[in-house]
């Protein structure tokens, strides 16, 4: 049984990045501890640059005191994290964005991730408007040494709830089912 972290970029409730990510969660959870984390549950503040998580004394934590401390502590025992965002302007949720970036410390390598898994929604319907999150994702996988466990990308939904019968919904129930 591995442990799943779903961590969900939109701040809309009951929207179709949350509903793609509760397909997942559903069947995933039939094998293995999923949790879901909602970034509009959390007050993280971007990173600063200011290097004190990789100064001499190492102490491998962000000097900023907010909830980022909670999600590190989330992510220490998790195998499996699933990124799951609507895209703003060809990009990830700033606020998905800024908890990603804080993960730009020592304390990463206390984690146990072995893979990744990509879940995103976008109201635009051309094809291209998942590139350039597609090729962060794959350097992440190729910097870090992570396999995929899959993605599933679905353009076209702008109003909330539009998702609500998509074939992408059992997509990615069938993702989350599939996990060894």
């Amino acid at each position: 049984m591995a442990k799943i972290t779903v961590l969900i970029g939109s701040c809309r409730k009951g929207g179709n990045t949350e509903l793609l990510a509760t397909a997942f969660y559903n069947g995933a959870k039939q094998s293995h501890e999923v949790e879901m984390i909602s970034v509009a549950a959390y007050q993280v503040n971007p990173c600063t640059g200011c290097n004190a998580c990789r100064g001499s004394h190492m102490q491998k934590a962000c000097c900023q005191n907010d909830d980022m401390q909670a999600i590190y502590e989330k992510l220490s025992d998790t195998d499996i994290l699933v990124i799951a965002s609507p895209v703003y302007f060809y990009g990830i949720s700033a606020q998905l964005k800024a908890i990603i970036d804080r993960l730009h410390s020592p304390k990463r390598n206390e984690f146990h991730i072995k893979k990744l898994g990509l879940l995103l929604v976008a109201a635009d319907s051309i094809p291209e408007v998942f590139d350039s999150i597609k090729v962060q994702y794959q350097l992440v996988l190729d910097y870090f040494k992570l396999s995929s466990i899959g993605e599933i990308c679905v353009g076209g939904v702008e109003d909330k709830g539009v998702i609500q019968g998509n074939p992408a919904l059992e997509e990615a129930f069938h993702l989350g089912e599939g996990i060894n």
